[in-house]
């Protein structure tokens, strides 16, 4: 585990689809990415709280990395919207696939 590593925004947003477009699966974030679970805990906190703006680094004075363009915003935004689709689709197929063994079409 890497202690206090340090992240670029983008790297967080990357971190935080993975971890949604894997089911939330902290201890596999953990490992792909080399991070705390409290670490991906608070990002994902954050960025359900507020958005992708959320994930700004606001320790120490501002970083010129953290003043992105719109068009960064919504390319990020729609990163972790890409990956809550996916997860929703993947539920999708298990809530009909448990109807189909239930014995039901509805």
């Amino acid at each position: 585990m890497n202690k206090g590593r340090k992240t670029t925004k983008e790297e967080r947003i990357e971190i935080v689809a993975f971890c949604i477009e894997n089911g939330k699966n902290y201890r596999l974030t953990m490992e792909k990415y080399g991070v705390s679970y409290q670490q991906i805990y608070s990002w994902m906190r954050k960025y359900e709280e507020k958005g992708v703006d959320g994930l700004n680094d606001r320790r120490g004075k501002a970083k010129p990395e953290d003043k992105l363009t719109e068009a960064d915003k919504l390319r990020m935004e729609n990163k972790i919207l890409q990956a809550k689709l996916k997860e929703m689709e993947m539920e999708n197929k298990l809530l009909k696939k448990l109807r189909e063994l239930r014995g039901g079409n509805h």
